[in-house]
C-alpha cells in the first residue's frame, strides 16, 4: 500500500488575540490540520501545544482550552437547545446549577439564540443550527476557538450573520478557522495560510496576499523529471512570478506557479 502524507510541514504559532483562517480547496487538508489541533486524530511526527500543554501528552490540561465547531455540529437533534447545552455543561464539568444556567445565559446571548432554548434543535434552522454549535464550542469560556468550516451549506443571507457573528467572538477569543471561500478571509481574519495538498504553499496578511497575488494566475502543474532541472526551469521563466515544490513521487514534481500578467 502507497502511502500518502496527509499534512507536511505545517508550522503555526498563535498569540493571544490572533485570528486565522486556513483556506483551501476540498481535500487540501483543512478539516486534518483542525483534527490534529485538538487531538482527535494524532500525526505521525511533530507536536500540536496549547498554552504550553501538549495536546497528546497531556490532553484534559490542552482541550480545557479549546472551544470546537468541527465541520458537521455534534447536536443531539431531540433535545432542545437549553437540554443540550446542559449536557454539553456536564461534559465540560459545569455541574452546579447557578454555573450552568449563567454558562447557558452568557453563550446563547453570544450567539444570539436566547429566545431559542426551548426549541427543539431539530426544528432549527440550519443557521441557527450552526448557532447552536458555536455556542456548545463557547461554554466554559475557552481562550481558543477552532471553527472547521462554519458556514459551509448556508444560504448567503445566514454566511454574512455567522460570519459577522464569529468576527464579533474575534475580540474575545483566539480563533482558527477554515474554509474554502476566499471572501470569508477579508470578511473575517488578520492572518491568512494557504494549504494544497497537506502543505502550506503561502502564509501572510490579507490584505498583503492580495496585493501579491491580484495581477497573479496560479497554475497547479505536474512535471516528469529532476526536481532540481524542473527548478531552474522555473526560476529562469520570465513569465513566473513564483512558485511552490507541492510534492514529488518518484520521477514526479508537483508544483505552484504563479504567473504574471506578461504571460498573457
Amino acid at each position: 500500500i502507497n502511502e500518502k502524507k496527509a499534512l507536511n510541514g505545517i508550522d503555526l504559532t498563535l498569540n493571544k488575540g490572533d485570528f486565522v483562517t486556513v483556506i483551501g480547496g476540498n481535500g487540501a487538508g483543512k478539516s486534518t490540520t483542525m483534527n490534529i489541533m485538538t487531538g482527535y486524530i494524532s500525526a505521525t511526527s511533530g507536536e500540536v501545544k496549547i498554552g504550553g500543554y501538549d495536546i497528546l501528552e497531556q490532553p484534559l490540561q490542552a482541550k480545557k482550552l479549546i472551544g470546537y465547531l468541527p465541520e458537521i455540529p455534534p447536536l443531539y437533534e431531540d433535545m432542545t437547545v437549553e437540554e443540550y447545552l446542559n449536557f454539553i455543561c456536564d461534559l465540560k464539568g459545569i455541574r452546579k446549577k447557578t454555573e450552568k444556567e449563567s454558562s447557558i445565559n452568557e453563550v446563547t446571548e453570544a450567539v444570539k439564540i436566547s429566545d431559542m432554548k426551548k426549541r427543539l434543535i431539530k426544528n432549527l434552522s440550519k443557521g441557527y443550527k450552526q448557532r447552536v454549535g458555536l455556542a456548545q464550542a463557547l461554554i466554559g469560556n475557552p481562550p481558543l476557538l477552532i471553527l472547521d468550516e462554519p458556514t459551509v451549506g448556508l444560504d448567503p443571507n445566514q454566511i454574512i450573520e455567522i460570519r459577522s457573528l464569529i468576527k464579533s467572538l474575534g475580540e474575545k477569543h483566539t480563533i482558527i478557522l477554515s474554509s474554502h471561500i476566499l471572501s470569508e478571509v477579508n470578511a473575517v481574519c488578520d492572518y491568512v495560510l494557504i494549504i494544497d495538498k497537506g502543505t502550506l504553499v503561502a502564509e501572510d496578511t490579507p490584505e498583503h496576499l492580495s496585493e501579491d497575488f491580484s495581477d497573479t494566475d496560479s497554475i497547479i502543474l505536474s512535471v516528469k523529471g529532476d526536481k532540481e532541472k524542473v527548478e531552474k526551469v522555473l526560476k529562469a521563466s520570465e513569465y513566473i512570478k513564483d512558485y511552490k515544490i507541492t510534492g514529488e513521487k518518484e520521477d514526479i514534481v508537483d508544483c505552484l506557479l504563479y504567473t504574471s500578467d506578461a504571460a498573457d
